[in-house]
């Protein structure tokens, strides 16, 4: 037996603001201890979708587009199938990853993604939380959507405004620098750097002048929001106005675009995900041999390792931790945002982690309470992610080390998002190349 909750709602999915049919009236009206995230179920769930547009076809099927596929809008494994009622259907057999689901429907590209009925962007879409009784005969919940409306080209100025080679609106200077490679699947690919300078980088006065650099991974969320896409660091203004105010010293602060659906294997250097062939180490080298010297051609980047940072959040975070420290004394600086622990299924990660004295002179770590969401199913998944930055931080403190290498942030509110590491961002530049 099959019970529906019909999601109508057109932002992220919470009890204020979704209708849900007449059946399932008790969720939304009471809040009870029971009330579980379909995520938890071991059975699974079903996700139906209405579109109401009726421009999926067997042409242009619909996706899901989410956090737990790397945010690729056209993921085989997340294909919808149609439905002989008109409408589009997906089966989560087993919901296998931590925390909660954040989604978008597409129709297999971000210049297809679904939108208000305006054709505005809305927020990343989460599933209500449910009554686990109600199911507990082990039938699958299935929950409802309706899409009013799908981007398409025609909305836009073109459809390379929704990737990194979109115009961006930044604030200061940003040039593009291509570079050729990748690891594993995405090693034959083009991607463009996208390089931010300081104020007076091309004045005259400072033709001979070498300037602090931070590499950062997922680039193309760094300076500008992508149409569809998640929100932004705010790098730009951020980096803008600690310069302005003499926090921190002019630098150059590059964004490497990550590989869309490769991202997750480009940014994995330890064997620790089932069905993703870690490509980090190969990423990693790749990065060393190519991404790193292409800049320090093409920019007057410093090479001292104290002027010389790395960086990212979540995968991109680990991505980073790996470069730096199988690259001891390159890097002087590190930052990471939301790392997940990977010492915890992988003996290789948890031994070359653990050797503090391969890790940066100054490390950032932040992180939020509410990583996952904010449902008692999720507390475990949150739990670890604090664990962790503590767990760093006191390692990395130890046996009488410098007790300022490392700064570590805790938002008990934050989750796993850009919103909030663009919050911690301006304290983490100025601790890792502040002035002061």
């Amino acid at each position: 037996m099959l019970r529906s909750i019909l999601i109508a709602g057109l932002m992220t999915c919470s009890f204020a603001s979704v209708m849900v049919s007449p059946a399932f009236a008790d969720i939304v009206l009471a809040v009870k201890d029971d009330l579980v995230q379909p995520e938890t179920l071991p059975q699974g769930f079903v996700i139906v979708v209405d579109d109401t547009t009726r421009m999926a076809s067997d042409a242009r099927p619909m996706f899901i587009a989410s956090n737990v596929g790397g945010w690729d809008p056209a993921k085989r494994e997340f294909q919808m199938s149609p439905r002989s009622d008109g409408r589009w259907q997906y089966v989560f057999e087993q919901f296998t990853h931590d925390g909660t689901i954040q989604f978008k429907f597409t129709l297999g590209s971000w210049d297809y993604v679904e939108t208000d009925p305006d054709g505005n962007d809305i927020d990343n879409r989460v599933l209500p939380r449910i009554k686990a009784a109600d199911f507990a005969d082990g039938s699958r919940p299935v929950i409802e959507f309706q899409v009013p409306r799908f981007r398409s080209p025609r909305d836009i100025a073109s459809g390379r405004q929704t990737t990194e080679y979109r115009d961006l609106t930044v604030t200061g200077t940003v040039r593009r620098l291509q570079v050729a490679g990748g690891a594993g699947p995405a090693a034959g690919m083009m991607r463009d750097l996208i390089v931010w300078l300081p104020p007076d980088y091309d004045n005259a006065e400072n033709v001979n002048r070498q300037y602090p650099v931070l590499y950062m991974f997922d680039g193309q969320n760094l300076f500008d929001r992508a149409p569809g896409g998640p929100d932004e660091w705010q790098v730009d203004e951020t980096a803008s106005r600690l310069i302005e105010h003499g926090a921190i010293p002019p630098m150059i602060i590059v964004g490497v675009p990550h590989a869309g659906s490769h991202r997750i294997a480009e940014y994995l250097p330890f064997d620790v995900l089932p069905g993703v062939a870690p490509a980090g180490a190969e990423f990693g080298s790749w990065f060393m041999s190519e991404v790193k010297p292409r800049v320090e051609r093409a920019f007057r980047v410093s090479k001292d390792a104290n002027q010389t940072g790395i960086g990212g959040s979540s995968l991109g975070g680990v991505i980073s931790i790996y470069i730096a420290t199988t690259n001891p004394g390159v890097f002087g600086r590190l930052l990471i945002e939301s790392v997940t622990s990977v010492e915890e299924r992988s003996d290789e990660a948890a031994s070359l982690f653990a050797r503090s004295d391969l890790w940066p002179a100054k490390i950032s770590i932040g992180v939020g309470g509410r990583e996952l969401g904010d449902s008692p199913d999720v507390k475990l998944g949150n739990d670890r992610l604090q664990r962790w930055a503590r767990l760093a931080h006191a390692r990395l403190t130890e046996s009488g080390a410098n007790p300022h290498r490392v700064r570590l942030v805790i938002v008990p509110e934050a989750r796993h998002n850009e919103a909030a590491w663009a919050q911690r961002f301006p304290d983490a530049l100025k601790f890792l190349f502040g002035t002061d």
